[in-house]
């Protein structure tokens, strides 16, 4: 048994180079080894010392998950400091008011939140925090023990003083031990299978997120991938992708998974319902498209953070998956109970764990004693002992047979109708999700003249049809008792959520007793209209500008002026509030207001899946149907630089490609062109890969721009190109003709080869699908490439700057690079001249410095700043 947690990273040092985490963020998949975060750890801990933070102090931290904030975690565990972790989804009043309960010697987090606290607190952002560590590492203090106070979390509302829960070392050892002791006798299967990759979506601000995000991983040596984009398109791609053996979320991700392989394979429920007799062998192979969809090491879900409903649970069991589901709460250091990985009971959240105990009251609300409890709360700026009796959970359960419990609700959301039967709010809620278009449901009670009934808040992707027809399917299910007979639905299309995906109760009734006094009863109230347009607030919000209206026939370029930067943002709003997931090209071809809201309709509820992926290898689930592919019309541009080639970073090809540029391509440019390069006095060396950009003149643009720049740069340079013309290249289309009308061109495929082999090209398409290309870029970076654009999307030949196009702001967003800014001259005088290039010997490569952009600034705004810089360098400012 550990005396204390920091000898974990004892053992994290022995594990020096294994991967600890994978952060995916932006376009970018940044890697931290077990290593790193004990050094970071170690120097944090020292940066604590050196400011005077020890024993008993304060540490607030606000940020979103990464690999900063776990080693500031473990830094903090290192001095004895009591960390104070907020949510990244909270309000900054809630963290000011926090922050003035604790009174924190120190607040570290994510920049653009730390600038939302107002007070005099001192500050350190994560994005400048490197530089200030010390070199030399701290140990831990001495005089850690299992009772020294680790944590304090705060779980109270948005209202009221806050209350913080004090979490000590034993708490989380005697949460954690028994699962470490239980994963003994199955350690030798797990080198079969290492590493154990955990694809982790959990707040770490929460205790079921820190359980699977720091004390769970250290166990295996497990990789922890962050993934904070819940779509499921993109969950299930990272899940294959990165060979991800489990998920840990919370119910509501797992419900979004399901609605997406529904409307991918439309017959998968049906299906799934006649297969739950059938061996588990048999399930595997009956289901075995899906399985090739997720990935062969993918086999479990770890739920928690909330009720698991059990057609929810019993879906993923009949596909052949696991589903572990723990019970726990803030107090009890997550977990309370367990279902064994390998001997689940089904609808159940397992037997109590080791050293707890565990009864249930009269009325069945569930007590529990243990040295997880935390024994002490933080309010009024002191800590107050809670004491060592049983606690009341609030939380309603019933004991099966096996020992297992089955979770029945919160006690106090229990309904007391008016004929006095207790109705629990969480049977009729997965009753109505679990119909088709259903976005979520809370039911909650309502004051009628006979007394409390339960009313249903219904959010919906559709019609108000679709959900009079999502209640008539729940009460089939539904015993008499339960039936519901008032709904109303809620005005945007889900409901509102904590960042564990729990629907915000308070905030819903609250809604609903408004509505009640514009409206005589819940049948009345539901074609009450909300006050603002979700959907139009959000277009307004993105545009900027005043909005002209609120018809459907209102157009999004003429009337919303959102531009291609505009549309990109908004599909990653919808992405980010819906988890719908566009294909490449239909927010370019979505043109008024009215499609926009049919297709996030008929995309929630499942009649179209414009979000969803082709089947791996093309096979499709038994009984159902293939995805649609592309309209015929869209057939080419649809693939228009779909071709993103890692070959040419194989060793071999870059061997080649060193030889080409520095014995071909160096000297002919020297000798032809003679460029006069102009370069900052201080020598350019970026550890880190750089965005560059410059304006685009000729064909030979970027020969000129890498023989500019120092031998280790342009070596490991990627430079994106046109994608239409890849494209013709690669199918033998003359690219003068255009992809539709396009001649035989028997050159374009070795071209093709060619120009990827020796200059690393990339497509960047000019028009439409550049996410994709983005992403390929983002993977460049991460694979030590400095990534070379021409942000006016086509040359100049008189040399003229064009404007920059807004997606080059997105790309240093997304990437989170410095920029380096180049500038070309005396091309665009050649041109015009008529004179020859050889030796001329007025053409220039003017090298600006490095351009670091605060994660504030937007994309316009870096926009016009690069331009203004290359436009500055080529001496057209």
């Amino acid at each position: 048994m550990r005396d204390h947690l920091a000898t974990l990273l004892d053992d994290f040092r022995r594990s020096d180079g294994a991967t600890a985490i994978v952060h995916y963020q932006g376009n970018r998949r940044r890697v931290t080894s077990y290593g790193q975060i004990a050094s970071l750890a170690g120097r944090f801990a020292a940066l604590l010392a050196q400011e005077g933070i020890g024993a008993g102090d304060r540490v607030l931290l606000w940020a979103e998950n990464s690999a900063e904030w776990i080693a500031t975690f473990y830094g903090c565990m290192l001095r004895g400091v009591l960390a104070v972790p907020l949510d990244a989804a909270g309000s900054a009043d809630f963290a000011a008011r926090v922050a003035a309960d604790v009174q924190p010697r120190l607040i570290i987090g994510d920049t653009l939140l730390l600038a939302q606290l107002s007070g005099e607190w001192p500050r350190l952002p994560f994005e400048e925090w490197l530089p200030l560590l010390p070199a030399a590492e701290m140990g831990p203090i001495s005089g850690l023990s299992r009772e020294t106070p680790l944590e304090i979390l705060f779980t109270s509302g948005t209202t009221g003083d806050p209350k913080g829960v004090v979490i000590t070392h034993g708490n989380v050892l005697a949460s954690v031990g028994p699962i470490e002791e239980g994963a003994k006798p199955y350690m030798r299967y797990e080198r079969l299978i290492h590493p154990l990759r955990i694809l982790h979506t959990l707040p770490l601000s929460h205790v079921f997120g820190q359980t699977m995000g720091l004390w769970v991983p250290p166990i295996f040596t497990a990789e922890l991938h962050l993934e904070s984009r819940l779509a499921a398109p993109r969950l299930i791609e990272t899940i294959r992708r990165e060979r991800i053996s489990v998920l840990a979320a919370v119910p509501r991700v797992q419900a979004l998974l399901k609605s997406h392989l529904e409307a991918v394979y439309p017959k998968l429920a049906e299906l799934a319902a006649s297969s739950t007799k059938i061996g588990a062998f048999q399930r595997w192979w009956r289901f075995r498209a899906i399985h090739r969809l997720f990935g062969p090491k993918f086999w479990a879900f770890v739920s928690g953070g909330g009720a698991l409903a059990g057609p929810l649970e019993q879906f993923w069991n009949t596909l052949g998956f696991v589903v572990v589901q723990g019970y726990g709460m803030t107090e009890t250091t997550a977990l309370i109970t367990l279902n064994h990985p390998f001997h689940v009971a089904r609808g159940t959240i397992g037997k109590p764990l080791p050293d707890r105990e565990v009864k249930l009251g009269p009325d069945g609300e569930v007590l529990v004693r243990g040295p997880m409890i935390s024994a002490a709360t933080w309010q009024n700026g002191r800590m107050h002992s809670r004491g060592d009796g049983w606690l009341a959970t609030g939380d309603l359960a019933e004991q099966q047979e096996s020992g297992d419990l089955r979770f029945l609700g919160r006690k106090s959301e229990v309904i007391v109708t008016a004929a006095g039967v207790n109705v629990h709010p969480e049977d009729l809620e997965a009753a109505v999700e679990e119909q088709p278009g259903v976005a979520g449901c809370a039911v909650v009670p309502v004051s009628t003249a006979a007394g409390p009934e339960p009313c249903a808040v219904l959010a919906v992707r559709g019609a108000e049809e679709q959900a009079a027809r999502a209640i008539e399917g729940a009460n089939r299910r539904l015993a008499e008792f339960q039936r519901i007979r008032r709904w109303v639905l809620w005005p945007d299309p889900d409901l509102p959520r904590t960042s564990t995906g729990k629907v915000r109760r308070k905030e819903v009734s609250t809604w609903l007793e408004r509505i009640q006094t514009a409206a005589t009863s819940p049948a009345s109230a539901r074609t009450f209209a909300a006050s603002t347009d979700w959907l139009l607030t959000l277009i307004g919000q993105i545009s900027g500008e005043p909005l002209p209206g609120v018809g459907d026939e209102l157009r999004l370029a003429e009337d919303f002026h959102l531009d291609s930067l505009g549309r990109v943002q908004l599909a990653a709003a919808i992405e980010d509030r819906l988890g719908i997931v566009s294909t490449a090209s239909l927010l370019e071809e979505i043109q008024t207001l009215g499609e926009l809201r049919r297709w996030i309709a008929s995309a929630g509820s499942g009649a179209a899946s414009a979000a969803a992926p082709a089947p791996a290898s093309g096979e499709t689930a038994p009984g159902a149907a293939a995805h649609p592919a592309a309209a015929p019309e869209h057939a080419a541009e649809a693939t228009v630089g779909s071709i993103y080639s890692t070959w040419p970073w194989w060793k071999p090809v870059q061997w080649l490609r060193t030889a080409f540029i520095e014995a071909v391509m160096r000297p002919l440019v020297w000798l032809l062109a003679h460029p006069r390069v102009v370069a900052p006095a201080e020598p350019l060396a970026s550890p880190v890969p750089l965005l560059v950009v410059a304006n685009h003149v000729t064909a030979y643009d970027g020969a000129l721009i890498e023989c500019a720049l120092p031998g280790p740069m342009r070596r490991r340079v990627a430079v994106a190109m046109s994608g239409e013309m890849l494209d013709d290249f690669r199918r033998a289309r003359n690219p003068n003709d255009g992809p539709k009308h396009g001649r035989f061109y028997p050159l374009g495929p070795p071209a093709w080869f060619l120009v990827t082999a020796l200059f690393n090209v990339f497509p960047l398409p000019r028009l439409r699908n550049f996410q994709a290309s983005f992403a390929h870029a983002g993977n460049a970076m991460d694979h030590g490439y400095h990534v070379l654009v021409f942000p006016e999307g086509t040359r100049s030949p008189e040399g003229v700057l064009a404007r920059f196009r807004p997606g080059i702001g997105i790309l240093a967003r997304q990437s989170g690079a410095d920029v380096l800014p180049v500038g070309l001259r005396g091309l665009g005088e050649l041109k015009a001249s008529g004179r020859r290039w050889f030796r001329s010997g007025i053409v220039e490569v003017h090298v600006g410095k490095p351009i670091h952009f605060a994660p504030g600034d937007s994309e316009a705004s870096i926009t016009a700043r690069l331009h203004e810089e290359v436009a500055r360098l080529v001496g057209q400012a």
